[in-house]
């Protein structure tokens, strides 16, 4: 099979996952633009009041819009006593209606103040009610307007709906994140091409509603309705179907992640659960998504808990910070830390071998005299972290120019010229297999980063699960992970993480 139809075999259930959240935004959008369209056409007050929010709102971009209602749900959750998922679908729906409100607003708006006056005086003199003139004059007449906003805010919610996979939501933004990350385009292509079918597909019936209504033909009205609610069914179909218990593995948008949620996986598999995978997941949510039950289990570091979560700016030895993280979580969340799986991923500023050679560069107390002819690279989250911060504090660098990428594209613009020392990671296969100089930190400012299995409060007194996981512990040492890691991230040859699983797995016994 070609890597292309194999990634298009992933594309039927996120499809349906899609559908259902784009289709409850713009039901949610219509439900609150449609009458206040109506109340903003009578009060132009409250017209400029509504376009102005439903403007500001658009003007937000969708993936910070999706970041803010995670801290905003966070919040109402604690105010209520829990209870409201801060990630998954409810976040994803919330944000996504608000895109959806100002084309529908707009033209709702713009189509009841276009009516002619003189039908509205014609109305008035039959005597008709409001509620008989919005019905059986304005509605017909405006239908065609708004359905013209309803398609546009069809196809930006669609779009938009791709980005709900960084807060824990499946969509075919699952297949893109995962493929950028990868380098594997046959998924980048097959969420990409899946997206806009869908897209186009909803924005033709929409189409075919629009002239129906404005021909006043009820059969082709009725027909393209029918068809999106078969669709709609369709999609909702697999949740009539009971389901057994599923154990749900979270992880973060880069290559080692994606390895080890399917080593994990297949553990569990063996074990006899059924498994289900919340990948592109962020550092500032993936341990909220585990301590709120979105999520089961999943693999983090110690130093970005330690930094992130607990807010420490000491630098313990990596046993004491360990255990430290495994009292924290515990105490604070019900978390259970099984332990630490034997390797390390920490942040480590690296050059290209020949440069850091030709400069004389091996530590960050060298880089410190270099740096303001050099531009540093890193990944999106390292520039707002505390480790950078720290880094800062211990050292005074101050660098010509930063520029943050996704992992992948980092290492790129190193090789390119683009940058000339990136923020990488020590577990990365590709330090090794491109000759890279990683410096050393003599002032210890970066933290320990051992890689830690975390269970999810509900399932951290299972003992069943807890035996199929605990052989992990201890068990993978840094060249093997880095092997693994490269087996995905090399330019030829590439293999899919779930190959690399595999790998790992054998090479290591399991």
């Amino acid at each position: 099979m070609s890597p292309f139809l194999d990634a298009m075999t992933r594309v039927p259930p996120l499809l349906a996952a899609h559908l259902l959240l784009a289709a409850a935004a713009l039901a949610l959008g219509l439900a609150i633009s449609l009458p206040l369209a109506i109340w903003s056409a009578r009060r132009p007050g409250v017209a400029r009041v509504a376009l102005g929010f439903a403007s500001l709102a658009q003007t937000i971009p969708s993936l910070a819009l999706l970041a803010l209602f995670y801290p905003l749900l966070l919040f109402v959750s604690g105010l209520v006593g829990g209870g409201i998922p801060a990630l998954g679908f409810l976040p994803s729906l919330l944000a996504l209606t608000l895109y959806a409100l100002l084309p529908i607003l707009r033209n709702g708006v713009t189509g009841l103040a276009g009516i002619d006056p003189a039908v509205i005086e014609a109305a008035d003199g039959m005597g008709m009610t409001a509620w008989q003139k919005l019905r059986l004059v304005e509605a017909p007449l405006v239908a065609p307007v708004l359905m013209a906003g309803v398609r546009t805010a069809a196809v930006w919610t669609i779009g938009a709906a791709t980005l709900s996979t960084t807060v824990g939501q499946p969509s075919l933004g699952d297949l893109i994140f995962a493929g950028l990350q990868t380098q594997n385009w046959a998924l980048v292509l097959a969420g990409c091409v899946s997206a806009a079918g869908l897209a186009l597909a909803v924005d033709a019936l929409l189409g075919l509603i629009e002239r129906g209504i404005a021909t006043r033909r009820r059969g082709r009205v009725f027909g393209a309705a029918a068809v999106l609610v078969l669709g709609i069914l369709a999609a909702l179909a697999p949740l009539a179907v009971p389901r057994a218990p599923t154990i749900v593995i979270g992880s973060k948008n880069f290559s080692e992640q994606y390895i080890l949620a399917r080593v994990i996986g297949h553990r569990l598999e063996r074990a006899g659960y059924r498994v289900e995978y919340r990948e592109g997941l962020g550092s500032a949510v993936i341990y909220g998504a585990l301590s709120s039950g979105a999520i089961d289990v999943y693999v983090d570091y110690a130093g970005t808990l330690w930094t992130n979560a607990m807010r420490r700016r000491d630098t313990p030895a990596r046993p004491a910070m360990v255990a430290a993280i495994g009292n924290w979580s515990a105490r604070t969340s019900g978390v259970r830390l099984l332990g630490a799986l034997g390797f390390e991923n920490a942040y480590a500023f690296a050059m290209r071998g020949d440069a850091a050679r030709a400069k004389g560069i091996v530590s960050l107390d060298d880089l410190v005299r270099a740096a303001p002819g050099l531009t540093l690279g890193s990944d999106l989250e390292f520039l707002e972290r505390p480790e950078w911060a720290a880094v800062q504090r211990a050292y005074p660098i101050r660098f010509a120019a930063t520029h943050a990428y996704s992992p992948t594209f980092m290492y790129r613009a190193l090789e390119s010229g683009q940058a000339d020392v990136i923020s990488a990671f020590s577990s990365d296969g590709r330090i090794a297999a491109e000759h890279l100089t990683v410096l050393t930190d003599p002032r210890r400012a970066i933290p320990g980063y051992d890689a830690i299995l975390l269970l999810a409060p509900k399932r951290a007194k299972d003992a069943r699960l807890a035996a199929a996981l605990t052989p992990l512990v201890g068990r993978i040492p840094v060249a093997a992970m880095r092997e693994a890691n490269y087996l995905v991230d090399r330019d030829r040859n590439k293999v899919s993480p779930e190959g690399a699983a595999r790998w790992l797995e054998r090479r290591l016994g399991l």
